[in-house]
């Protein structure tokens, strides 16, 4: 393993292979452990290239605080939901505005739903529904990222305080609160020796297997913590529960003696071994952010004032501490640090509905966890996507089905290798003998000819990234794109190609 991680450093191939391969995660930690971390940031940037992980970078957005009016959250909501953000739902808040206007929490949780279309993230929830904890704890200043001094769990032994018979009073919702859901968060840092910052496992168990009876996307947390055994817990405890997004803590939450390194590399093992493919952070210091996107991360969750997670990711000791805006600043943090992006870094509302408009037309039965040849069609993103209204909402003006109708020939040229192609040429294998795949990245291409050719009985050639020369090769000619700019380039390239626009 550690010879094949090594090679996938500098070689796109190995680094194919291994994301094939059977992955043992002791084996993987103990490889990426051995590198140095300029060579563990290569390989996690590396997984973050398609297909081997998802490649776009994204923040998402806590929007809520318990001392909010009901109109301020309501306007965060929608701001955030402009600007094309997920929502990260902290359930106890919500609950809490809702008693100080006389309702439930799923009462502006529906609300939310009902003014947003993005996806909806939901944390701080139990087996019981939404969380509640006592005034000290839901303001609470930050005293443990303020300090910055290392911490196996909560100072405050937050989870103990739990007004359980509180929570127990509002059950009968908890089901409701998860269907409005795109994701939902468990936290499994109890594992790690955080006993006073989580829940128990069983109960994070719980709520997994309740998030997965309703189809939606989950989301584990844990904490970098010494860098090797508590992630090796960690990713052993996701693993166990079908975890699709890992999120990595750091911050007071990293005891490792060289923080930033062990930041990125835990970022680096997470790219390697996460399921869905989507790696997150919901707590970093400002120089674990850097890190940590420069190695692979793909989400950092940020938030309003007063929403912790405004302060716990892109701040440093003696600035991380409740109140600040945490969005504004991360935002520029990814700008810096994300220079050779696909799309935009982070994406915004454009790229959310592109990417909604293609899992839509693969449709939920074609997309991840399903796979075409070796890999998943799409990532975590995608079963989360089904679950919001964005999705519910898309219309869809040409279907696969369509396309299919309108092809000539026994040949078909299809502009563009990304998952749609895959989902398309799987569609169309009955009806053609060749397929001809173009895609502006020479290594999209190989990468999608080789796993179509895996896949299909039929002949899958690589069109060298040649659109124009590619449609000469088939009568008919399909933009597999959902981008609206690059899909009309493609067309000014080759005007009679089909298109789902």
């Amino acid at each position: 393993m550690y010879d094949l991680i090594k090679e996938s450093i500098n070689d796109y191939d190995a680094a194919l292979k291994l994301a094939k391969s059977q992955k043992n995660i002791v084996e993987v930690v103990d490889a990426i452990s051995e590198l140095s971390k300029e060579d563990a940031m290569k390989l996690g940037t590396n997984f973050k290239r398609f297909p081997l992980g998802c490649d776009l970078t994204e923040v998402v957005v806590g929007t809520c605080a318990s001392d909010l009016e009901k109109i301020d959250l309501l306007g965060n909501c929608i701001l955030a939901n402009n600007i094309g953000a997920p929502i990260h739902i902290c359930a106890y808040a919500f609950s809490d505005i809702g008693e100080k206007y006389g309702e439930k929490g799923i009462d502006i949780m529906e609300e939310v739903y009902n003014l947003t279309d993005v996806p909806l993230d939901l944390d701080h929830f139990g087996k019981y529904g939404a969380m509640k904890f006592p005034k000290e704890i839901v303001k609470c200043g930050g005293d443990c990222y303020n300090k910055g001094d290392s911490s196996s769990g909560c100072p405050k032994d937050r989870i103990h305080k739990r007004l359980i018979e509180q929570e127990i009073e509002r059950e009968e919702d908890k089901e409701e609160w998860i269907k409005l859901s795109s994701s939902v968060a468990v936290n499994l840092t109890s594992e790690q020796g955080g006993v006073g910052h989580s829940a128990p496992f069983e109960e994070a168990e719980y709520v997994a297997n309740l998030a997965k009876k309703h189809g939606k996307a989950l989301e584990t947390i844990m904490f970098v913590g010494d860098g090797y055994d508590d992630l090796i817990t960690g990713f052993e405890k996701a693993i166990d529960i079908n975890s699709d997004i890992f999120v990595i803590e750091g911050g007071p939450f990293n005891s490792s003696k060289n923080r930033v390194e062990a930041f990125s590399k835990a970022i680096a093992m997470s790219r390697v071994l996460c399921p869905g493919k989507v790696v997150a952070t919901n707590g970093a210091y400002e120089n674990e952010c850097r890190a940590g996107l420069r190695a692979g991360l793909n989400i950092i969750i940020s938030g309003f004032p007063n929403n912790h997670h405004g302060y716990m990711c892109g701040y440093s000791p003696g600035s991380a501490k409740r109140g600040k805006f945490g969005l504004p600043r991360v935002l520029k943090i990814i700008k810096e640090e994300i220079k050779n992006s696909p799309v935009n870094a982070p994406i915004g509302r454009g790229e959310l509905l592109a990417l909604t408009k293609a899992v839509k037309l693969s449709g939920p039965e074609n997309i991840y966890p399903k796979k075409i040849g070796s890999f998943t069609v799409g990532d975590a993103h995608w079963g989360a996507i089904t679950n919001s209204k964005m999705y519910k909402n898309m219309p869809i003006e040409k279907t696969i089905s369509d396309i299919k109708e309108e092809i000539n020939g026994d040949s078909v040229t299809l502009l563009g290798g990304r998952f749609l192609s895959w989902v398309l040429a799987k569609e169309i294998e009955g009806y053609v003998d060749e397929i001809v795949i173009t895609d502006i990245d020479p290594f999209v291409e190989k990468a999608t000819v080789n796993n179509l050719q895996e896949e299909l009985g039929i002949n899958v050639i690589s069109g060298n990234s040649d659109d124009i020369n590619s449609a000469s090769l088939s009568k008919t000619s399909i933009i597999t794109s959902t981008v609206p700019g690059i899909a009309q380039n493609i067309t000014k390239k080759v005007p009679n190609a089909l298109s789902f626009l």
